[in-house]
């Protein structure tokens, strides 16, 4: 059953709105910086290695272990608190901490809504506080939920090129194949990675998602 609520987690059917969001892919595109399918890969590649969602994946086997707790009767949601406005602190564009916020939010509330609410029935934590808490609530382990936080981010990428690019949904699935292996190895390692010791060399998707409002016209919110 672990494994099918897995399939769940990570299914583009999930009403959390993940597909209303570029984050900064739009600006890249229409600036011509990613053309193709060549330069797209690179582009997942590095942000899988070295950017945010590299921090936000590592840190979810600290933020699952407190969960855990807090569920058994020990009240972590301080340090929840803490862990959830950290992670925000780390985007730099306030287009991406919305959206973070958003669908941590959606996330939580659907939780609640199909009986498993957070200790405290609160929904106003971020995206990778929804995240590990989805895989407290359904039993998952914790490399399931490092790699499944890394492959549905690449999947929305994806989905989002698809609308961008001359890029169609046979390629999309190729470069999402490519990229497997690479997920694989970069949860294995993030696993007992600490977040907090970890940097971030994606300064050109902060630049991406900071200038993105600036666009004439848009398809995505961020």
């Amino acid at each position: 059953m672990a494994s099918l609520s897995l399939l769940q987690l990570v299914s583009p059917a999930l009403p959390v709105g993940a597909f209303s969001y570029s984050e900064g892919l739009e600006l890249l595109i229409q600036k011509g910086l990613l053309i193709n399918e060549v330069s797209l890969l690179a582009w997942l590649e590095a942000e899988l290695i070295r950017g945010q969602v590299a921090i936000e994946a590592a840190a979810l086997s600290s933020i699952s272990a407190r969960l855990d707790r807090w569920q058994s009767g020990v009240d972590l949601s301080a340090e929840i608190d803490e862990w959830s406005q950290w992670l925000l602190a780390l985007r730099d564009a306030p287009e991406i901490r919305a959206q973070q916020e958003q669908m941590g939010r959606s996330l939580l509330q659907l939780l609640r809504d199909i009986g498993h609410p957070l200790p405290n029935d609160q929904v106003h934590y971020g995206w990778p506080i929804a995240w590990a808490w989805a895989g407290i609530a359904w039993d998952l382990r914790e490399q399931d939920v490092i790699q499944g936080y890394l492959y549905s981010w690449v999947a929305n990428q994806l989905s989002a090129a698809v609308r961008l690019l001359p890029l169609g949904p046979t390629q999309a699935q190729r470069l999402q194949q490519q990229l497997l292996p690479l997920i694989d190895s970069r949860a294995n390692a993030l696993l007992s990675k600490d977040a907090k010791s970890m940097w971030c060399g994606g300064v050109g998707a902060a630049m991406a998602q900071l200038s993105h409002a600036e666009l004439y016209s848009r398809l995505f919110r961020s």
